[in-house]
């Protein structure tokens, strides 16, 4: 299967978008591309939102139809993410697995706190950088627990099966031994990265510690039946989300003419992003 993206639109403008296409014909990104690469269900397709060391906010859509790729906005701006030194940008390719769904209905039992309402997050840590709408396979080694205003946000750490490392690396102890490092400025990042924007340092469950292999296969089994359930459109609330597919043809959704309703591509070259994206911030106690 070949991934292709489809950019309507210059990037850092409010009119891009990237429509993910499989061998040349649209595909939601949320629902169509399968969670898993392989049948043993051991390596899982990734998205790639944000490439590691970029600062635009970029994700799926969940309310445009087919879900494509855009950037985040806040009272009418962009949005990017600042410098909290010593990191630039996004310090992981960032992005989310297909069918998956963190449901705002339900209340984990550990974290205490609903489904943030988005497809899983995932963070790709080989040495890579991604390009956005890229389709990655990975491995899963671990999960941590972010608590963002009330809302259970999973941040699935992974590596992509390609990677020179990705042999070694099988479970989150493995991460330390090879990477040494790489958790605790993970768990340090997601910490502080909202500050510059004035908001507080985010809080974790389970004291930020970063749970093995097992658990985040759990989380990812739970998220994945909360999506087949959104979905099937059974007595799920879907929050405003569109469930719009070309390719799951017993869902009520699906719909073959919604191919033709995507905008033709019309690649433009990338607007400047304003100057002040590159200010470091220096964030005291940043390092625990």
């Amino acid at each position: 299967m070949t991934y292709t993206v489809r950019q309507v639109g210059a990037a850092n403008t409010l009119e891009y978008k990237g429509y993910i296409e499989k061998d040349g014909k649209p595909v939601s990104p949320f629902h169509d591309i399968p969670l898993y690469a392989n049948e043993e269900k051991t390596i899982l397709n990734m998205i790639v939102e944000v490439p590691r060391w970029t600062n635009a906010k970029l994700e799926i859509s969940k309310e445009i139809k087919l879900n494509p790729i855009i950037q985040d906005t806040k009272k009418g701006k962009l949005r990017f993410v600042r410098n909290s030194f010593p990191h630039h940008g996004y310090i992981h390719n960032y992005g989310a697995f297909p069918q998956t769904w963190e449901d705002p209905n339900q209340i984990h039992p550990e974290t205490k706190a609903k489904g943030d309402n988005d497809p899983l997050d995932v963070c790709e840590i080989g040495e890579r950088v991604a390009t956005v709408g890229e389709v990655k396979q990975v491995k899963v080694l671990g999960v941590m627990a972010l608590l963002d205003e009330g809302e259970t946000d999973w941040k699935i750490i992974v590596i992509d099966v390609n990677d020179p490392f990705a042999s070694k690396l099988n479970d989150i102890e493995d991460v330390e031994t090879h990477l040494p490092g790489l958790l605790r400025a993970t768990n340090e990042w997601f910490r502080i990265y909202k500050i510059p924007d004035g908001k507080p340092e985010n809080q974790f469950a389970f004291s930020g510690e970063c749970k093995n292999k097992k658990y985040a296969e759990e989380v990812i089994n739970e998220c994945s039946e909360a999506w087949k359930q959104l979905i099937s459109g059974k007595s799920v609330d879907s929050k405003g989300i569109d469930l719009t597919n070309t390719t799951l043809v017993d869902t009520p959704t699906y719909s073959d003419v919604a191919v033709k309703e995507v905008p033709a591509a019309n690649p433009l070259p990338a607007a400047p992003i304003d100057k002040s994206i590159d200010k470091w911030f220096f964030i005291s106690g940043g390092a625990h």
